[in-house]
Order: C-alpha cells, then structure tokens, then sequence
C-alpha cells in the first residue's frame, strides 16, 4: 500500500490511538505511516464492543438476582477470568470460583475483600455495591 493511500477512517479510538502501518513511498520504500483507523477493524471492534458491554450487563444482573457475587461484574469488567484472578490475589482458581456464590463472598473477611479490591482496581465497598467510577 502506498504512503498516501493508508486508512484513515476515524474511530472511537482514533482519539486515544493510532495505529503504525508500513507503506511504500515515492521511492517504493518502505517507511511507517499513522492511521487514525480503517473502517473493517472499527467494525469488528464495535461488534466485540458490544459483546463484552452484553457480558458485563449479564453479569451485573445476576448479581442483582444474587446468582452470583460481585466478582463476576468485575472479573467481567476489567475482562478477566479465574486465572487471572488468582495471578493478582493469590487465590486459586478453585477459591475465586467458589467465591463467585453469593453465600460465600458474603462471609469473606475484610483482608480477602482487599485482595480482590486491589486486583479490580476499586475500594471494598465498591468491590461490594459494584458502584465504579471509570477515570
């Protein structure tokens, strides 16, 4: 692809990033080039987007319905799984999926919850109410 024929189709994240692309100059060269996006993956982002945003909202909702504790919104939230999980808390993975019950995260001590806390990037009662403020 040539220099001047490189995408530029603006994204949601086109202002937070850009992307470096190899394309050839009048030369024939190969040099970097910046996009701002190209319309196929701005796509294909919005669809996994909206997949993840169905997940999160899944999730939430059954911790409404006390289905499960908060740790699947988050672990949902900051797209994480089991083992994750276990690799920022020290937990295993069996604990984490224990403590995904309502019952049981209900009776975690305070040092567990600020486990989690710390591993979400949240306070404890936020950990609890799933109140989050995204920066």
């Amino acid at each position: 692809m040539k220099k001047e024929n490189v995408p530029q189709d603006l994204s949601s994240l086109g202002k937070i990033t850009r992307e470096v692309c190899y394309a050839t100059d009048s030369e024939g060269k190969y040099v970097t080039q910046l996009s701002d996006g190209w319309e196929v993956k701005i796509t294909a982002l919005d669809v996994a987007r909206k997949e993840i945003d169905g997940r999160i909202a899944e999730a939430k909702q059954k911790v409404l319905n006390k289905e499960a504790s908060p740790l699947l919104f988050f672990m949902e939230l900051r797209l994480m799984d089991a083992g994750i999980v276990a690799d920022y808390t020290g937990f295993w993975k069996w604990q984490i999926k224990r403590h995904l019950k309502p019952d049981i995260f209900n009776r975690l001590s305070e040092k567990d919850l600020k486990k989690y806390a710390e591993a979400f990037n949240v306070k404890v009662d936020e950990l609890k109410s799933m109140d989050v403020h995204e920066d």
